[in-house]
């Protein structure tokens, strides 16, 4: 795994900022870890890059602990934190230089930062001061940085907070693309984000996580049921569909138009359509209507 955390634990004082959170990500994956603000988001990307060790539990990246091999942790990861800290009076490719020697104690590789800085869309700012550079600009000074010693796992938090509209549709292609060939880990609260970037996400809340799965499947997580609209031919019996096999509410819409609620695990259409036959009607439309990932993150992550 390039990601194995199990039954971590952080306590700061008397709060309580992580609870026996265990999880694994594999080669490869990009995973979102979402959460409200103060959930424990970056506590667990703090431990995970050995910036703070966890009260309890154990976590490795690679294959090394991250108490007893931080090093090599530290080799294998590229971490871009929430506050992106820069040296603002440095040229960008001065900036990757000096990374660069930090990493390696070495003279520049000249070939490598060329290669980040054209991966990273920085080709026409690379003779600019950073603190010259829009936020944007910034971000993708951040995710160079990261990647400059071509790690295994990419560990990011809240990268496209603060961006306007392009400068986020550029920062996620960026991120999809260093995904193909990376472990990315990132941490965010918006849910578009997850779904335009992320294979699986994580839900945390005070400190536990409450969702694990792909996105396509966290759309299918909801106590309250599923959806279904449907249009018949003709007027019909609210009484009657109400009567059908796992509905468990029936609102109407129009004369010949509902919204069927349904348990959550059931699908209701095959029902319908026999229902429909039985009564003589003809089914007009029927379209089974998925909980918007925002919606099932608010039901997750509510007091």
């Amino acid at each position: 795994m390039s990601i194995k955390v199990n039954e971590i634990t952080k306590i700061y004082g008397k709060q309580k900022a992580l609870d026996a959170v265990s999880f694994e990500i594999a080669p490869g994956e990009v995973v979102g870890l979402l959460g409200p603000n103060g959930a424990g988001k970056s506590t667990i990307m703090k431990i995970l890059t050995c910036f703070i060790p966890p009260t309890s539990g154990d976590a490795s990246v690679c294959n090394f602990d991250i108490l007893e091999q931080s090093i090599e942790v530290r080799k294998k990861v590229g971490y871009l934190p929430e506050n992106n800290p820069l040296y603002l009076d440095l040229y960008v490719e001065e900036f990757l230089s000096f990374i660069n020697g930090i990493h390696y104690s070495t003279a520049a590789n000249p070939k490598r930062i060329a290669e980040i800085i054209e991966l990273t869309g920085l080709i026409s700012e690379k003779h600019k001061k950073i603190g010259a550079l829009s936020k944007g600009y910034r971000q993708r000074v951040g995710l160079a940085q990261a990647l400059l010693h071509d790690p295994e796992v990419l560990v990011l938090d809240e990268p496209t907070s603060g961006l306007d509209p392009n400068q986020l549709l550029e920062i996620r292609a960026l991120i999809k693309t260093i995904g193909k060939e990376k472990t990315v880990m990132l941490s965010t609260h918006i849910m578009q984000e997850v779904e335009a970037i992320c294979d699986r996400a994580i839900i945390i809340h005070k400190g536990k996580i409450v969702a694990d799965d792909s996105t396509q499947n966290l759309h299918h997580i909801s106590s309250s049921g599923n959806v279904v609209r449907v249009e018949f031919s003709s007027v019909v019996d609210v009484g009657l569909l109400a009567m059908i096999n796992g509905v468990k509410e029936v609102t109407t819409l129009s004369p010949v138009s509902f919204q069927l609620t349904a348990q959550p695990e059931l699908d209701i259409r095959p029902d319908i359509f026999r229902f429909a036959v039985d009564q003589k009607l003809t089914v007009l439309a029927m379209q089974k209507e998925e909980l918007r990932l925002e919606e099932v993150f608010q039901e997750l992550t509510k007091d």
